[in-house]
Order: structure tokens, then C-alpha cells, then sequence
């Protein structure tokens, strides 16, 4: 027998080592298509669901048109306050309320931090400025209330001002409300958890890292400080011309869903489609009264606050 005929005796155990490579690597390609399959299907419920979601809201954003239109005709004005922690869902409700509405009548106030020349004006002043004409909507993401919860929490106000401030606001939005504004003061309320999770998405995120802020990184850090301002508010700044409604928003589809509602509820305007049920969810939307029975009892239980 030639040489070329023999076969060596370790070809086997090459060959079945080969094998068992093969094998190996295909496996872990099917693992890899197997997340990314699964991956997909996951992206594409979420699609889903949130084309559902947004597909939910239309019905109501028809209502708001209807509603603008109804202010524009009767020249009345609108205040909408949104007001909350950081990462409550202030700003994605802002946006689905305005999406559809006219542009020409209404505007969406974030204002920043008050100028040198600002300081020494009435506090008031600079909103007062940012206030709507007949027939417009104006929705301020944050609001004076600012000297009621983040300002007294980092510092950025004295005591005084605080003070001034908080026996101050009431009369100034009795007399708002009682030469004809529509005011709407929303207070979105999350879950420390969920605050926690929020902000993990900005830092991970890309293109929501710009959000998170210096007041954000502290934001967990001084959760009580910010509860027990938020009872005081409350407290002293829920009444009977200028209630205070509680928004729940961990959940935020439920949130903006009821939100728009409670706007909607808040004008004499004819509606648009009497089949829609406009009543809030009393599981997401709570009146200012009732939160702050609860937090009363919290602190009677638990010796502190939770939101």
C-alpha cells in the first residue's frame, strides 16, 4: 500500500474535534439570531403599543381643538400650570395637549433662571408678562410655584421671599381667576422608584442626556425636602378659587390620558363627541384635598412623607 493510501490513526479524533467546533459555533450563532429576533419582536410590540396608545389619545386632542376654538371665539383667557418633580412627565403631557392645537393660540412658558434686573421686580412680575391674551392658552412648564418647591429646597430664594411668597400667591391668583383666567394648576406625581429609573433612561440615553441637570442629580438625594415642601404647598396654596389637581404618573400614557381630561373638564366648551368618556381615572387623578389627607396620614404612620 503507497503512502498516499494510509490514514492516520489521529484523523478521527481531528475530524470529530472539527465537529464539535462547528457545532459549537453555530449554536452561538443561533443564540445571537435568537436575541435579535427576540429583540425585534420586543421593539415591535413596543411599537405597538405605543401607536396604540398615542391612537387613544386623538379622540381627546380633537376635543382640545374644539376647546381652543371655543376661547378664541369667547376671548377668554387660559392658565395651565404643570408643576412636579423632575422626570414626572410634565413635558411629554405639554406636548401631547399641544400637538394638534393651533399654534396662534397658545404658547408653552419655561422660563429660566430671573435676570439681575428680574430680581428686583415683583416676583410676579416676569409671569405676568408671560400671560395670555383673550382667547389663548398659555401652559407653563414650571411656574411661580418654583419659589414654592425647588427654590427653598437648593437655596435659591431666602426665607423671606419664601415666606412673601406663600402668603402672597393665593390672593394674587384669586384675583387672576376672578377677572376671568381659567387657571388649571396640575401637580405631577411619580414614585421615588420611578424618579430612580428615569433618570438611570437619561444617563444611558443619548438623546435624553440633555435633560438631566445638576438639580436632577440631587433630585433623589433630597426626595424628603422636596415631599415636605410639596405638603406645605399644598397645604397653604389649595383652594377653592385655584384648586390644586394630583396628577399619578408613573404610568405616563394614563397620565397625559387623564391630564387632557381634566383640561377638557375645566372649560364650558360643546363637545365635540359626547361618546367619549371624560371622567377622570380617580385611580391616576386625585383633588389637591384628598392628597393631602393621605400625606397626613403617611406621616402619622410612618413618621415622614411619601409622594
Amino acid at each position: 500500500m503507497s503512502d498516499d493510501t494510509v490514514t492516520p490513526l489521529n484523523s478521527g479524533i481531528e475530524n470529530s474535534a472539527a465537529s464539535t467546533t462547528d457545532i459549537a459555533q453555530l449554536m452561538e450563532e443561533n443564540r445571537r439570531l435568537q436575541e435579535e429576533l427576540d429583540s425585534e419582536r420586543k421593539s415591535d410590540r413596543k411599537a405597538v403599543r405605543k401607536f396604540r396608545q398615542e391612537s387613544d389619545l386623538k379622540p381627546y386632542q380633537a376635543e382640545l381643538i374644539r376647546m381652543q376654538q371655543y376661547l378664541e371665539r369667547s376671548g377668554m383667557r387660559m392658565v395651565i400650570l404643570f408643576e412636579g418633580r423632575d422626570a414626572a412627565g410634565k413635558g411629554g403631557t405639554i406636548r401631547r395637549v399641544t400637538r394638534y392645537m393651533n399654534e396662534k393660540h397658545y404658547r408653552v412658558v419655561a422660563l429660566g433662571k430671573p435676570s439681575v434686573e428680574e430680581r428686583t421686580q415683583w416676583f410676579f412680575q416676569r409671569y405676568v408678562r408671560q400671560f395670555p391674551r383673550g382667547g389663548e392658552v398659555v401652559l407653563f412648564d414650571r411656574s411661580w410655584y418654583n419659589r414654592a418647591m425647588v427654590e427653598p429646597v437648593f437655596g435659591f430664594c431666602t426665607d423671606d421671599e419664601y415666606a412673601n411668597f406663600m402668603r402672597g400667591v393665593t390672593g394674587f391668583e384669586k384675583d387672576l381667576v376672578r377677572q376671568g383666567t381659567i387657571l388649571v394648576k396640575l401637580y405631577f406625581s411619580v414614585t421615588r422608584e420611578e424618579q430612580a429609573k428615569r433618570f438611570e433612561r437619561r444617563k444611558s440615553d443619548p438623546l435624553r442626556q440633555w435633560k438631566l441637570s445638576e438639580v436632577d442629580v440631587q433630585a433623589q438625594e433630597r426626595w424628603d425636602d422636596f415631599t415636605n415642601v410639596k405638603y406645605e404647598m399644598l397645604r397653604r396654596t389649595h383652594t377653592t378659587h385655584a384648586p390644586w389637581t394630583i396628577i399619578r404618573s408613573n404610568n405616563k400614557h394614563l397620565a397625559r390620558l387623564n391630564a387632557i381630561k381634566v383640561i377638557l373638564n375645566s372649560v364650558p366648551y360643546e363637545r365635540l363627541n359626547n361618546e367619549l368618556n371624560f371622567v377622570p381615572d380617580p385611580e391616576v387623578v386625585v383633588s389637591g384635598a384628598r392628597e393631602l389627607e393621605m400625606m397626613e396620614a403617611q406621616r402619622l404612620q410612618m413618621g415622614k412623607f411619601k409622594d
